[in-house]
């Protein structure tokens, strides 16, 4: 009894194994090559349920990638056609599309094949680079660039049953030291472009100060030229007045000037002063107070004159007269805006308004 069970568990055993082992299964994802004694007999594409000659001994398959595969790339230094120097991260993708291609020529195995596609990738990429500028692959060219590795690349893949559908540039980066030199360029650039920036706003500076001082310099010379004018004139009304009115009292205004010097001289200051009495300081001492007797003859009053008009500044004489400085062009500056910029006007001496005449002494 206990043998008749042993035997019927293994032929269970037996023909289980069989059925497992005659049967495989194909999905979507995937494709199958099937093996006869080595030889290819068959290739299953469509996903589903298939059965073979049972154990891997006669017939054996292989399951080969039906999907869209990825080959990336990373931190390749590439070099341009100027001599700089780049970091590349690209990746492509690529179907296997003759499977049976594929197992003769690859073994069936992707590892094989993507060490294929990283040595082919990496030489179309330095390829594509090297035939370019500095500034090619940041520039539109980029898809173009993309599509000449791609179809560098097709040719030896499809050798091997695989076709690369895409390539796509990911970064393309500058390589440090690279960076740095780019960098101190730029740096650089912008320094001058700030120091020449810089020196034109010293000039325009300078212009405007040289305008400004230059302005300075005749207002300050009109006025006080016109001062010395109004105050000669002003002195010389006053001694024409104390002309006249010393020619009418002489006695008086002798007189007078004494009692001045007196309110000056023996004042509150506390000066000591040692005189003879004989001096002629203390003429009117004597007088026992006593004013002198007033004058009955009066000199004629002399007429009353009108004070001198000040000279003005005619456009043909200098600006500066009398100071050594001959007059120039008017100074302008253009600035960057197109505007131009002139002196302030109002350098020239306003007309000295008369007083009306006063009337004569009675």
């Amino acid at each position: 009894m206990n043998n008749r069970l042993f035997i019927i568990g293994a032929v269970i055993v037996a023909a289980l194994y069989v059925l497992f082992s005659s049967i495989y299964v194909v999905n979507e994802r995937e494709q199958a090559i099937v093996m006869r004694f080595g030889q290819i007999t068959d290739v299953r594409a469509e996903p589903g349920l298939y059965f073979k000659i049972p154990t891997d001994i006669v017939d054996s398959v292989q399951i080969i990638e039906d999907r869209l595969l990825r080959q990336d790339i990373a931190d390749m230094t590439v070099q341009v056609s100027g001599g700089a120097f780049y970091e590349v991260d690209a990746f492509l993708t690529y179907k296997i599309v003759d499977p049976v291609l594929f197992r003769q020529r690859a073994l069936g195995q992707l590892s094989v094949a993507q060490d294929r596609i990283a040595t082919r990738f990496d030489a179309a990429l330095r390829q594509v680079y090297g035939l370019r500028e500095f500034n090619a692959a940041l520039s539109e060219q980029r898809p173009q660039m993309m599509t000449e590795a791609r179809d560098l690349i097709r040719p030896e893949m499809a050798q091997l049953g695989i076709e690369v559908v895409d390539v796509r540039i990911l970064r393309t980066d500058l390589a440090s030291e690279v960076s740095e030199r780019t960098f101190e360029r730029m740096r650089a650039e912008r320094l001058a472009e700030a120091a020449l920036l810089r020196a034109r706003g010293q000039e325009q500076a300078q212009s405007l100060r040289a305008i400004a001082e230059r302005q300075a310099v005749e207002i300050v010379a009109a006025a006080t030229r016109d001062a010395e004018i109004i105050r000669g004139t002003g002195d010389a009304d006053r001694n024409r007045i104390f002309a006249s009115a010393y020619s009418q009292d002489a006695e008086f205004f002798e007189f007078y000037r004494s009692m001045e010097s007196y309110r000056t001289a023996l004042g509150t200051s506390g000066t000591t002063m040692i005189l003879s009495p004989d001096s002629a300081f203390f003429r009117y001492f004597g007088s026992d107070g006593e004013l002198p007797a007033a004058s009955t003859s009066f000199a004629t009053p002399l007429p009353q004159q009108s004070a001198p008009a000040a000279a003005t500044s005619a456009p043909s004489e200098p600006a500066l007269d009398g100071l050594g400085i001959e007059e120039s062009v008017t100074p302008s500056l253009t600035l960057d805006d197109g505007s131009e910029l002139q002196p302030t006007v109002g350098t020239e001496a306003p007309p000295v308004v008369e007083e009306p005449a006063a009337a004569p002494a009675q």
